[in-house]
């Protein structure tokens, strides 16, 4: 069996490449919407891209499905491909950028895992908090509470284990790669509590991802949309 040759990553950014964005979502959710790990890889990686606005509307629409069988966002149409889930389109992103992914099949392995990471280990858990305290609005059984807990400290479990990771380095795999982009805005869904800003070392290293300059400009620009459509 002949060995899959890995991806050459390139500098020459592919053509007409199109994310899709919600039209508008309240303030709560700004600045974790999906789009913006897209936005900020192909900030790093120097790919001019255009913003496909989607409404509920089109969301539910057979053309949107087509693209995001879930009228989820975001998407991405690039290459002639057509691209669903963010952690998938950031790899994809990855895998053609020296900015986000080493040359060396060791190295590539390695963010994949942390990608992998983020998404299945951090995120999970982090959600489930996010669902429980910020838009949960029921009735606080003692039920509610003990799932609370247990959820709490899954969280806080998980943390405790990146922070060790992080611990001595400025990023998980000591350069910047997708990866950081992944497990930076992971981070951000905890943004409205202090379990990241408690621990030093995830503290400063959410700081730092977020004051990339890639970081910067596609934050600005997923706010800046919202604030074009807001409603009137």
């Amino acid at each position: 069996m002949t060995p899959t040759t890995p991806t050459t990553p390139t500098t020459s950014p592919p053509q007409d490449i199109q994310v899709s964005v919600l039209r508008w979502v309240p303030p709560i959710v700004q600045g974790l919407v999906r789009d913006l790990r897209v936005r900020w890889a192909l900030e790093e990686a120097g790919w001019p891209y255009s913003e496909h606005i989607v409404s509920q509307a089109d969301q539910a629409s057979a053309a949107y499905r087509a693209l995001q069988p879930f009228g989820q966002v975001p998407a991405m149409q690039c290459d002639g491909l057509n691209l669903f889930e963010s952690g998938a389109i950031v790899h994809h992103i990855a895998e053609r950028s020296p900015a986000l992914m080493p040359p060396d099949a060791e190295g590539r392995s390695a963010v994949t895992a942390w990608m992998f990471g983020a998404l299945s280990s951090m995120e999970p858990p982090i959600m489930m908090f996010n669902v429980l305290d910020m838009i949960y609005q029921g009735p606080k059984s003692d039920d509610y509470m003990g799932l609370k807990a247990w959820v709490v400290g899954w969280v806080e479990a998980r943390l405790d284990v990146l922070s060790g990771v992080l611990t001595g380095k400025d990023y998980v795999l000591g350069d910047f790669t997708a990866a950081d982009v992944l497990l930076g805005t992971v981070l951000r869904i905890l943004r409205e509590t202090d379990y990241v800003t408690k621990r030093p070392v995830l503290a400063a290293y959410q700081q730092r991802c977020e004051a990339r300059p890639a970081f910067q400009k596609a934050l600005a620009d997923h706010l800046a949309h919202f604030a074009r459509h807001a409603p009137k």
